[in-house]
């Protein structure tokens, strides 16, 4: 058996960045949660947490990180149910992108929360890093385009967000005056989110079939990121209701191209009322918004 004061030890430092913040969350020395943590590392033989700054869990510290989490949840939901635990909800970290964040998940969190007076923890990240996040225990559930489950977690399809290549038309005209062209694409400038924002990438390559590489923008905000497009400071990937939303202030540039990204929500495999409970939202509101 592993001690449930050393899984809380790891746990405490990995979420707070250090020992001596751990220390302080947990009440007691920090000689002391580094002997809790030399004790679990050499009870198990393997190394678990990477004393960097912020510290961060290795491989089977995620395991173990995961296991804590997964304990603490089911302890929680097991007090609510008794009537022990009326002062805080049980609490659910979840990853989600952005452009979920944005557009159709937003009111799924809300009836969780207020039906089953869960306390939410939302983590705002790419949709191809929120399973990673998963993978290394920080989170419970996580929106992502990854299909293939994450070991110990199940996996099931949302839908597909479709994007369209989309600028203002005055844009348009001055950029692509002959159409959307390789050699327009290679000049006009393009907006990122961020430096892993792959979408307006994949776009070229599937009208170009080439790698080019164009003035880029990038705009880490959703609404920013919109906005600067309604500007006209360069074109991007925009969804549907996006579009809609602007028809006399954005067109789509080619109307036959759209990208299509699955989406899936992947969740820690064991039984928690909270989790299924978020879960069903997600999927009937992900059910009425994706294609």
């Amino acid at each position: 058996m592993i001690p449930a004061e050393s899984l809380a030890t790891l746990q405490a430092v990995v979420d707070e960045g250090s020992l001596d913040a751990a220390a302080r969350a947990l009440h007691v020395t920090p000689s002391a949660v580094s002997q809790r943590l030399k004790a679990l590392e050499q009870r198990l033989g393997r190394v678990l947490l990477i004393r960097s700054k912020p510290a961060r869990a290795t491989p089977a510290g995620e395991v173990l990180l995961r296991l804590a989490r997964q304990q603490q949840l089911l302890e929680r939901e097991a007090l609510a149910e008794l009537g022990l635990d009326e002062a805080r909800g049980v609490e659910l970290a979840v990853a989600i992108n952005s452009d979920s964040l944005a557009t159709w998940i937003m009111p799924a969190l809300h009836r969780v929360a207020e039906r089953e007076g869960v306390l939410l923890e939302v983590v705002r990240d790419d949709q191809n890093d929120t399973a990673a996040r998963l993978a290394a225990g920080t989170v419970m559930a996580a929106v992502t385009s990854e299909e293939v489950a994450v070991p110990g977690c199940r996996s099931v399809l949302l839908g597909r967000m479709v994007y369209r290549a989309s600028a203002t038309p005055e844009f348009a005209a001055r950029w692509f005056p002959d159409g959307v062209t390789a050699a327009a694409l290679a000049a006009a400038p393009v907006i990122d989110f961020d430096r892993r924002d792959d979408l307006q990438t994949r776009f070229l390559r599937s009208i170009t079939r080439q790698r080019i590489d164009p003035p880029r923008h990038r705009i880490p905000g959703a609404a920013d990121f919109a906005d600067a497009v309604r500007l006209g400071l360069g074109w991007a990937m925009l969804l549907d209701h996006q579009l809609a939303a602007h028809p006399d202030e954005l067109v789509e540039l080619a109307p036959h191209k759209p990208l299509e990204v699955p989406l899936y929500w992947q969740q820690w495999d064991l039984r928690s009322a909270s989790l299924d409970a978020l879960a069903d939202e997600v999927r009937t509101a992900a059910a009425a918004a994706l294609a």
